[in-house]
């Protein structure tokens, strides 16, 4: 059986690191798609400007006072990730060498790693930044390492098996290593493993976890694959 819930949006944010562009990368694989009906995770991230690690994997500061809230939907059965991105105190332009500046990289905490993911950069006037939309794969991040593009064969299930070593963070010319980074956490779909929430009795689930705003998608649901256990 899976469980739903009613859609809700997450929070996030930021990280960095830097690579050299190659020519003739292809700019765009991925494909704007409408919503999809479910997912099969959900992911948030808190963006701060004290966790930027540089390409030596030597700690740099980001923008002081910014922050970002990154929210992430994925269906991967369908290869199909949906990106709420907000960030607050990001200034000046954006810089990268790959083909946008916001990213989701491989790497844990306190490590610099490959950018898998590009999404469109936020954009608005005054201290607030956001893009929202969603992706569909295969993907392509415009920058190539050991001969091929950091995206090319990149599954979203890499995610789901492991999603503490992924992290988003955006990139500006005047913090090139990143303005602001934060890794994934899980969203819990259901609560009841985590403590986070639990049913009202009625099959509806809710979420408690800090900084979950519930979002008004009509009948939307969150599916998720019942996990083994053990």
């Amino acid at each position: 059986m899976r469980r739903t819930l009613p859609r809700l949006a997450a929070v996030t944010a930021a990280g960095a690191l830097t690579f050299v562009a190659t020519a003739g990368v292809a700019m765009a694989q991925e494909t704007e798609v409408p919503e999809p009906s479910s997912f099969t995770s959900m992911y948030t991230v808190s963006a701060s400007p004290d966790t930027i690690i540089n390409n030596d994997n030597a700690a740099v500061p980001g923008q002081p006072g910014a922050s970002g809230e990154m929210n992430f939907r994925i269906n991967s059965d369908d290869e199909v990730v949906c990106y709420d991105i907000t960030l607050r105190g990001v200034t000046g332009e954006y810089e990268s060498p790959a083909k946008t500046a916001t990213h989701i990289h491989e790497a844990r905490a306190g490590a610099a790693g490959p950018p898998r993911l590009a999404f469109p950069n936020p954009a608005g006037d005054g201290d607030v930044r956001t893009s929202s939309g969603c992706l569909k794969g295969p993907f392509t991040t415009g920058l190539e390492r050991d001969g091929q593009d950091t995206g090319t064969g990149f599954s979203l299930a890499q995610i789901e098996a492991d999603p503490s070593a992924f992290f988003g963070d955006t990139h500006t010319a005047d913090y090139a290593a990143g303005a602001v980074r934060g890794q994934l956490m899980e969203v819990p779909m259901g609560g009841v493993e985590t403590g986070a929430g639990g049913s009202d009795g009625n099959g509806a689930y809710a979420l408690g976890a800090a900084g979950l705003v519930a979002a008004a998608g009509a009948g939307l649901v969150v599916a998720r694959r019942s996990r083994a256990q053990g």
